[in-house]
């Protein structure tokens, strides 16, 4: 495993992070057992930076990792998770609000059974809370002891630098990290979002590095439903499918054929190939889907390679955030 600085802190991340949405997911995603070999095989590799969030299957996916936790030393690991989601239909239970705030870091950190998050993450950006109350309350978990750094994702460049400006002015805990949007298919955030984060050192761990398995290379582009997480993801639908998206795939599995690899193996390459890309997050429902990601550093891709991955891509319309 290799590791990097997580932006400008002195916090060191494995080059992969492994995402824990799938945990708990009974359609779709693995079981707790399933879960828990596959937590173990990412620290034997050396991983030790674990994303999850209080939304994912509504707090199962934490007390997944609150049944793992206690068996390893916790200084081993480097926790991340978020809010901002509804966690039940009542007011307050949603948001950026500092009551919201406080209450789903108190709530996830009993799921996981720990004192403390290293990394807390707001979800998403929340056009009715001030940014000043959303900062504070942030900053006062990281005072208290119950988070060490704090971080963003998905929202527009203007609305991170507003949130960090904010932070400066006051004094309070700044963002370290940028979890956003990022693959081969939808590479927007080149406009801003990234320029933004290399210039502040801010590191970016993005989500999504197969496009929700498209660029794994196993769907065609006339049959791309074939499993059961395709047959059910309406994200994927809204972001993915274009022709000019199995186009790239095309490209993709064409490149890893020849240098003798999956093509998951070189769309992850691909982003830990790119500037500022600190730890792509990688979800995995089988232990083989780890071991590719882990292999992935290990690809070397030329210049050639990284040019012909890019060639074919086209500007998007605005993306909403979800």
């Amino acid at each position: 495993m290799k590791y990097r600085f997580l932006g400008s802190s002195g916090l060191l991340i494995s080059r992969i992070t492994l995402g824990t949405m799938t945990f708990g997911a009974p359609e779709w995603g693995c079981d707790e057992k399933e879960a828990h070999a596959i937590l173990r095989r990412f620290l034997d590799a050396g991983g030790n930076s674990i994303d999850t969030a209080d939304v994912y299957t509504a707090g199962g996916s934490e007390e997944i990792l609150g049944g793992f936790l206690p068996g390893v030393p916790r200084e081993q690991i480097v926790l991340a998770s978020k809010c901002y989601f509804p966690m039940g239909t009542q007011p307050n239970r949603y948001g950026l609000s500092r009551k919201h705030v406080v209450a789903s870091c108190e709530a996830s950190l009993r799921r996981l059974r720990t004192d403390y998050l290293d990394l807390y993450y707001l979800h998403g950006p929340d056009p009715v809370t001030p940014v000043e109350e959303t900062m504070r309350a942030f900053d006062d978990l990281v005072r208290q002891g119950k988070v060490r750094y704090i971080g963003a994702s998905s929202m527009w460049a203007w609305q991170f630098i507003k949130a960090q400006y904010t932070a400066d002015l006051h004094g309070w805990t700044r963002f370290v990290s940028m979890q956003n949007h990022y693959n081969l298919l939808v590479r927007e955030e080149e406009r801003e979002m990234i320029p933004c984060c290399i210039d502040q050192g801010v590191g970016i761990i993005p989500w999504s590095p197969l496009a929700r398995g498209l660029l794994a290379g196993k769907r065609s582009r006339h049959a791309s439903g074939e499993s059961k997480r395709a047959q059910s993801d309406d994200l994927a639908a809204y972001y993915y499918h274009r022709d000019r998206d199995w186009d790239i795939v095309g490209r993709v599995v064409e490149v890893a054929e020849r240098l003798g690899v999956v093509p998951a193996q070189v769309a992850i390459a691909w982003l830990l190939h790119k500037p500022g890309i600190t730890s792509p997050v990688v979800g995995a429902t089988k232990i083989e889907h780890l071991e590719d990601a882990v292999k992935a550093l290990d690809v070397r891709l030329s210049e050639q390679d990284m040019a012909y991955l890019e060639e074919l891509y086209e500007p998007r319309a605005v993306l909403e955030y979800s």
